[in-house]
């Protein structure tokens, strides 16, 4: 009963907490002019991401490194498959070319120094320091861009609302995340006792999708609005933060950085890498993500927690799941994807061939 208490009053926390931050701060950068790209780059991106830093710095700091670790390479899998699966389920998502150029391949690349660094099994303090150098530096390139866009008008409502209040929203929302960051981390590792699970498996799933979800609202509005490119934009944002950012700071403030268990190594992290190279030749075909190719990401995300369910367990069906997946499943999305991109090139080809009309 208590357990359940903090596991939702812990959510309800966090969500509140992100929408506080995220409103009273974009509410001060556009009373001071700062330009839209710029807001939505670092304040809705990082803001989401809020719940994962603070889950995973009091994790490190509680000597729970398997969580903290869990939840930064769970929720960049969640963030992938199951938000923009669902959010390209609900209306095909428009990839933005300077997002499928430039951010995707930051992401990637993120992605495969994680996994690098954390062959010797820890992310240490220097490595955590590199990781925030890293971030600053990918921050300052985003503002220098983002200074080329006119600045965002101020509307009557922000006109209206003193700054003080959008203040108190950022400040009130801090404090949101850190409670009930806390409150969900005692119910999660309580409740992974509970089950028998490590602290790895929890953080890979409910904690992940618990801090995702700042991410799933904004992305899922986004895609109902019609204003896909921010649905697709938050993600890709999001996942360089968590891994720069959230990961950095937990190794930082740790006193021996931040353990990497060697199933996350061999396992969680490749399959982390492969969901953000999996991206280029969705988001290349047409720079969009139309809905079947929604359902493929959401259908693997499914397949995902599965898989981390029987292993735990052991189950007895893990060793057939594991080879329907391996010899069949994965094989047939690449070779769709495969011709996907052969068609979107050959259909390109035969543009460029045919002469203008006289």
């Amino acid at each position: 009963m208590v357990t359940g208490l903090l596991l939702i009053g812990g959510l309800a926390a966090l969500m509140a907490g992100a929408e506080g931050l995220i409103r009273g701060s974009s509410a001060i950068a556009r009373r001071w002019g700062v330009p839209p790209l710029i807001v939505g780059l670092t304040v809705v991106a990082y803001g989401t991401s809020a719940p994962e830093m603070v889950v995973s710095a009091q994790a490190s700091l509680a000597g729970q490194a398997g969580l903290a670790l869990g939840n930064v390479v769970g929720s960049n899998i969640c963030n992938v498959l199951f938000i923009l699966g669902v959010s390209a389920l609900i209306a095909p998502l428009l990839v933005n070319r300077d997002l499928f150029r430039r951010e995707v391949p930051i992401m990637i690349v993120t992605s495969l120094l994680l996994w690098g660094l954390g062959l010797d099994g820890r992310v240490s303090r220097a490595e955590g320091v590199l990781f925030l150098v890293l971030l600053a530096a990918y921050t300052a390139f985003q503002v220098k861009t983002g200074l080329k866009e006119p600045p965002a008008p101020e509307d009557a409502a922000q006109r209206q609302r003193p700054w003080p209040v959008s203040l108190a929203f950022t400040v009130g929302g801090l404090v949101l995340l850190v409670l009930g960051a806390r409150w969900f981390l005692t119910g999660s590792v309580t409740l992974a006792r509970g089950f028998g699970l490590s602290e790895l498996i929890i953080g890979l799933t409910l904690v992940a999708a618990g801090t995702s979800l700042p991410e799933v609202a904004t992305s899922v509005l986004a895609a109902i609005k019609g204003e896909r490119d921010i649905a697709v934009g938050n993600v890709v944002g999001s996942n360089i933060f968590n891994i720069l950012g959230v990961l950095g700071l937990a190794a930082v403030i740790s006193p021996h950085g931040v353990d990497v268990p060697a199933a996350a190594e061999g396992f969680d992290i490749p399959l982390m890498t492969a969901v953000a190279v999996a991206c280029l030749p969705v988001f290349f075909t047409g720079h969009r993500i139309a809905r079947w190719e929604g359902g493929v990401f959401l259908a693997y995300y499914a397949a995902y927690v599965a898989f981390l369910i029987l292993d735990a367990r052991e189950h007895d069906a893990l060793p057939l799941f594991s080879a329907w997946m391996t010899g069949f499943v994965l094989p047939l999305t690449g070779l769709t994807l495969a011709i996907a991109v052969y068609r979107h090139r050959r259909a390109a080809g035969s543009k460029k061939t045919i002469p203008p009309s006289l």
